[in-house]
């Protein structure tokens, strides 16, 4: 079956299937995109048609909203060879889900459904505009340009693609000058048609036909013909609103999300898995647990953190703080604003304005949010002279810091307006980049491991076209990036010319209890900001000479980290970091003065611990399960008069009855060694 087991603090499992998946977002969210797939046209008896264009794009929305994606080395494979076996293997997990780049058959089935949509939606729907769509992670969308669709419009479309799938209609590629195509658009009164070519930079310009009846400005590459899709394992999902080219001045479109797999039971391992990964939403148990919440009257993206959210994040704050201070960092506070020249000395108002909030005005001059906290600790560096015996200066704090972003792009925790950063910033020689990078990947590997994270996909990026620092110091930042992953030992994939333009950079990926991978942790080294703030040092010699700059965090941010805390969890969070580690549960009230007794005893322990009563026991049991409370002890007359606790375990059931110093000294140890009770 598929199986995957919770951290050992939980000592329990769930059967389900752990491929990985990414929640989709919701309207005007834009999915992470492996490649453009152009734009269809029309059918010939009507007056206008719609093209698009293929065309690889990087995205990096992996750090702040996630899209679905799954990864076949999650899932352990032994299916049946008959269908029906196969179809049983499904619902007990036993099903390996291919990706895109595993399987090049799945990558053209996406990329051709997501054409027999837009044919389907086009014959459907004269006057639709088509403009540009992707084959993504799960599947596929298509953005149109038209009335706004209902569910029942998603059905009227699907069978229509299954009737297009039908047909057997081969997919022939055509190539045509770049002026053909334009002529081509032209008779077709497209408005978002030259748009598209004008991104075409290669020549000659491809096309392909549906049949006779259909064609697209496209690369490629497609199945040979529709018949060669399972019409069983293709599904339309949602619709969402989305802004033409993402600039919220433009047309609002409609966006329709699909999946699409190999065979029908792929489609059914995808469903299933979509269900577990509804069930962990972080924004559902956040509300159900009463953990954080998003109010209107304050405004979207600023996070209330609730009490018992709070608990929480007092628990990643103090462990963060107490290991950065045994790596010796020293621990800072800095200002939420300061005055815009500031940002303009750092480079902010020139390359990030867009992401900045708007300046206020204090006396006579202009002051800014901080959308970053690297410029205040590079002020706090340049208040007295350094000399190379000081190296390396290591300062962390997490800041709070403001960014501006679309209401529609929001997301939960994933995505906010206003977020704290676990921030922290590394000056050192030339000589010494390496060794500090090694000593951070060491940091982030034990601060993960706390919080129950083993897996990670890292990448390095290396020097882009256009870059600021000398190709010495760039050869020789990379060489200590790569040096350092390999004593660590970690496999990392190379992102040629992914890098900053102000240094080579290191980005790591944690992989959840699904399998899905969230963009956390990054290194940067920074050869700009020290040059803009003319920061130096005296050398052996007593010559001034620049400092290396070292970007660092490893949780992100404490908000989006936190999401994936939840969902990673489910909500039952191991003993150690729950905000409420034990429930005390009297039979009757006459019990209740002992129940307090005891909580009081195990709170003077350092447990978090409270009393629940006014209701029958067996409901008090129930609410304490559904909210996900790790440990439960009841106290009778009997464990009254022998100061005992009969203890009931969420995850492991009947405990049996303990003495109640018993009680609190397990707990004590366990939250320690962060076991299970």
């Amino acid at each position: 079956m598929f199986v995957f087991q919770r951290m050992a603090s939980t000592a329990t499992t769930f059967s389900l299937f752990s491929h990985s998946v990414r929640s989709l977002p919701k309207p005007f969210s834009f999915p992470s995109v492996k490649h453009f797939i152009p734009i269809a046209t029309k059918f010939p008896n009507t007056e206008c048609s719609s093209f698009g264009c293929c065309n690889t794009q990087r995205s990096g929305l992996s750090a702040s909203i996630p899209a679905i994606a799954t990864t076949s080395e999650t899932i352990e494979t032994t299916a049946g060879d008959a269908e029906d076996e196969k179809l049983d293997d499904v619902s007990e997990g036993k099903f390996v889900l291919p990706t895109n780049k595993s399987s090049e058959r799945l990558l053209r089935i996406r990329h051709t459904c997501a054409h027999i949509m837009a044919m389907a939606v086009q014959k459907l729907y004269p006057d639709a505009k088509v403009t540009i769509g992707p084959w993504i992670e799960n599947g596929f969308y298509y953005d149109f340009d038209m009335e706004p669709l209902t569910d029942k419009d998603l059905r009227r479309i699907k069978k229509e693609m299954d009737r297009i799938i039908g047909r057997n209609l081969p997919l022939i590629r055509e190539e045509v000058s770049r002026e053909e195509a334009e002529k081509r658009i032209m008779s077709l009164c497209e408005p978002y048609k030259l748009e598209i070519l004008d991104s075409i930079k290669e020549e000659p310009i491809t096309i392909y036909h549906i049949g006779e009846d259909w064609w697209d400005l496209c690369a490629g590459p497609h199945v040979e013909s529709t018949g060669n899709i399972n019409r069983k394992a293709v599904e339309l999902e949602s619709v969402a609103g989305a802004y033409w080219r993402g600039d919220e001045k433009r047309q609002m479109l409609q966006r329709i999300y699909g999946t699409a797999w190999e065979n029908e039971e792929q489609l059914k391992a995808y469903l299933n898995f979509k269900e577990e990964a509804k069930r962990r939403d972080h924004r559902r148990l956040g509300l159900d647990l009463d953990l954080f919440s998003i109010q209107d009257e304050a405004g979207g993206g600023l996070v209330f953190w609730h009490p018992k959210g709070a608990i929480i994040r007092h628990i990643i704050e103090d462990t963060w703080k107490r290991i950065h201070m045994e790596h010796g960092y020293d621990l800072l506070y800095t200002p939420h604003v300061a005055k815009a020249d500031l940002w303009r000395v750092s480079g902010h108002l020139d390359f990030y304005r867009e992401n900045m909030y708007d300046q206020m005005k204090v006396e006579d001059e202009l002051y800014q949010l901080r959308p970053m906290n690297c410029p205040y600790h590079i002020l706090v560096y340049k208040r007295k002279l350094h000399s190379y015996r000081d190296f390396p200066i290591r300062v962390a704090e997490l800041g709070t810091v403001y960014r501006y972003e679309l209401s529609g792009s929001l997301h939960g925790l994933f995505r906010v307006r206003g977020f704290t950063q676990d921030d922290a910033h590394i000056f050192c020689l030339q000589d010494q980049i390496k060794e500090e990078i090694r000593a951070v990947l060491d940091l982030t590997e034990k601060i993960l491991l706390q919080f129950g994270f083993q897996q990670y996909e890292v990448n390095l990026s290396t020097r882009p076209d256009k870059a600021v620092g000398s190709d010495d110091i760039w050869e020789k930042a990379t060489f200590a990036l790569r040096d350092a992953l390999h004593d660590k030992g970690w496999n990392y994939e190379v992102d040629e010319g992914g890098g900053a333009f102000y240094g080579p950079k290191i980005d790591l990926k944690i992989e959840d209890a699904l399998g899905r991978k969230w963009q956390c942790s990054t290194i940067q080294v920074d050869f700009n900001l020290p040059q803009r703030f003319d920061i130096t040092y005296v050398d052996s010699n007593s010559e001034k000479k620049r400092p290396i700059m070292i970007h660092r965090a490893v949780l992100g941010s404490l908000e989006r980290f936190f999401g994936v805390l939840i969902e990673h969890y489910a909500g039952d969070f191991p003993l150690w970091l729950s905000p409420v580690q034990a429930r005390v549960l009297p039979v009757t009230d006459a019990q209740l003065a002992y129940c307090y007794e005891v909580t009081d005893k195990l709170k003077a322990n350092g447990i978090r611990a409270e009393v629940c009563y006014g209701e029958r026991l067996p409901k008090l049991i129930r609410n304490a399960e559904k909210q996900k409370i790790p440990l439960m002890a009841v106290a009778g007359p009997k464990e009254v008069e022998t100061q005992t606790l009969t203890v009931r375990s969420r995850f492991g059931g009947e405990m049996g009855t303990i003495s109640a110093d018993d009680f609190v000294n397990r707990i004590k140890k366990a939250a320690e060694n962060r076991t299970s009770f």
